[in-house]
């Protein structure tokens, strides 16, 4: 009997040994996260991400934030932070800062004792947002020709891409992206869509980031607002860039891109777009998401 237990300690111990010796070997992934709550008051908010994979978070009040990255939802609580806000929970930490108009984020995996970020998952960013503004919430402001019923947040799968043409100038190009609503129902788009670009064999052009700005430098900083989609209406949103090689960083030539892939503000479902184009400095400006002008407006003169 005593024999008995000991192999068989011994064989639990190899397992264990093993097992670790695994774990340590794979590369990090982000910990399963815990579901989040059904309801749903607080619109989600965008941020732009270096690897071109969106954050999406939600904050329901001061004390809390249900983060969705890659298919996975993680409840998070506030917690001390030396400056801006930090959110822990489910494995994962998430601290935001502001400075200089501009809302940094990072998003880390939790070391052994879960309560200070050990490994960084992402590196994203968003505009600052405005001070708060009381007073009645703003109306959802219908595309051409659409309707202004109560609907739900567009998704992927009713979303067509378009290139609705563009501008340049002085080194800076524009392009506006047509989003159509190509599903039986109303739907709505608020906030920033995420773009990730692609090369001509479908890889993610990681070395490019998407920031989102407020415009751009064909049109004046927009905040972002309700627009909403009657079955068949489109809405825009601008990708503008630089075609000027930066010299300084030993840029002599910038990348192709062939296809963008963009996501819904709150969505992960992507529509894809053939968009031929090579931006250079390692970066491209989204712009909010709009009411598309009609045919035949001008184009905006540059801003400076």
């Amino acid at each position: 009997m005593r024999l008995t237990a000991a192999v068989s300690v011994v064989s639990v111990l190899s397992l264990t040994v093993s097992a670790c010796t695994q774990e340590a070997e794979s590369p990090p992934a982000p910990v399963t996260g815990a579901p989040a709550a059904t309801a749903q008051t607080t619109p989600p908010v965008s941020y732009a991400c270096e690897s071109g994979q969106p954050v999406n978070v939600i904050y329901p009040d001061a004390a809390s934030a249900q983060l969705a990255y890659k298919g996975q939802t993680y409840v998070l609580r506030s917690v001390q932070a030396a400056s801006g806000a930090r959110y822990v929970g489910a494995g994962v930490e998430w601290w935001t800062a502001n400075r200089d108009g501009t809302e940094s984020a990072t998003l880390s995996r939790l070391g052994p004792n879960e309560e200070v970020g050990a490994a960084v998952l992402e590196r994203c960013s968003r505009p600052s947002p405005g001070p708060m503004v009381t007073g009645p919430v703003p109306t959802p402001e219908p595309a051409p020709g659409g309707v202004l019923p109560a609907a739900a947040p567009c998704r992927g799968p009713q979303l067509k891409l378009s290139n609705e043409g563009g501008d340049a100038g002085a080194g800076n190009r524009v392009t506006n992206i047509g989003v159509q609503n190509i599903g039986g129902t109303a739907c709505s788009l608020t906030g920033y869509p995420g773009v990730v670009l692609q090369d001509r064999q479908g890889r993610n052009l990681t070395a490019i980031r998407s920031e989102q700005s407020p415009g751009s430098y064909f049109s004046a900083g927009q905040a972002p607002a309700p627009v909403v989609l009657a079955p068949q209406a489109r809405a825009a949103f601008e990708l503008a860039w630089n075609v000027v090689p930066n010299e300084a960083q030993g840029q002599t030539s910038c990348p192709n891109v062939a296809r963008i892939r963009v996501t819904a503000p709150g969505d992960t479902s992507a529509a894809s777009l053939d968009l031929a184009f090579a931006p250079c400095g390692g970066r491209v400006r989204v712009s909010p998401i709009r009411p598309l002008v009609p045919e035949g407006t001008p184009a905006p003169e540059p801003t400076v």
